[in-house]
């Protein structure tokens, strides 16, 4: 996602394909698949989004595999462009789409694996919403889970202590927690959230069991926004819908890991799978 993020976490080295060229689709194109997945969230009943660092290229945040991404910056010896700060970054577009599409109805679940805290300052609501990767603005506590949402990152990443205390108070009134506090950042070894995975439950009315796979299991349409789908577990989850009889649509301006998981291939702006 950024520069100073990416630079605090391990090596990584399962990067896969850097740099690979972008495709843009002529306007005519364009306009035809975009009516195109319209109709398809429009008849859908239960659509989840999987969003990915492709949707905040556009506020100045790098990907990490896009021609100008981090690694790709890497790969050539050359350090990666970041044209600004987690703090002053502000949703984009496509953050805002999102949440004019939960507002009216059409979008039930978030699942994201950016840590920019965008979708939250858009306004999208937290219960709806799985940031399976962590948040940079957010911070917890490890003795009651009581989350922080601060207005400057936390400092740390990688799940380690941030320094402060929670100041949750006790039962009766009595003294406050003062658990250690630790950022929600996921170093790439580490297990997704418990409480991301149950929130994504919770926003499914027809799931049973506590897991994020049975939300992705029961939309019947998944539509992938900004990401490559390399990295697991996260890029899996959207195939788990498809599997279930679901549709899946992927939107990404270069080709993805899952393209042939699919019968015929739609391009809304960008390379963008349907089935």
């Amino acid at each position: 996602m950024s520069a100073n993020y990416a630079a605090g976490l391990s090596p990584y080295p399962d990067k896969g394909k850097c740099g690979l060229p972008e495709n843009f689709d002529p306007p005519e194109e364009l306009e035809r698949k975009v009516l195109e997945l319209a109709e398809m969230i429009r008849n859908a009943r239960n659509v989840v989004f999987h969003t990915g660092a492709g949707i905040s290229t556009s506020v100045g945040i790098p990907d990490f595999r896009g021609p100008n991404g981090v690694w790709t910056m890497e790969e050539k010896g050359l350090a990666p462009r970041f044209d600004t700060t987690f703090e002053e970054a502000r949703p984009s577009t496509t953050h805002l789409a999102l949440l004019a599409l939960q507002r009216s109805g059409s979008l039930k679940y978030l699942v994201s694996q950016n840590v920019d805290g965008l979708h939250m300052r858009s306004g999208f609501p937290r219960d709806l919403l799985s940031e399976l990767h962590g948040n940079m603005f957010v911070e917890e506590c490890v003795k009651c889970g009581k989350q922080y949402v601060r207005d400057a990152v936390v400092g740390t990443m990688g799940l380690k202590p941030t320094g402060r205390l929670c100041d949750v108070p006790k039962s009766r009134g009595l003294r406050a927690c003062r658990g250690k506090l630790r950022d929600t950042i996921l170093d790439w070894e580490d297990s997704l959230p418990d409480r991301d995975l149950n929130r994504a439950d919770e926003a499914c009315s027809v799931c049973v069991f506590l897991c994020l796979c049975v939300c992705c299991r029961n939309a019947d349409l998944a539509v992938t926004l900004g990401t490559s789908l390399q990295i697991k577990p996260s890029g899996n989850l959207p195939l788990l819908t498809k599997r279930n009889g679901g549709r899946l649509a992927i939107v990404n301006l270069q080709p993805t890991k899952h393209v042939s998981a699919f019968t015929h291939t739609l391009q809304p702006h960008t390379h963008t799978h349907c089935n």
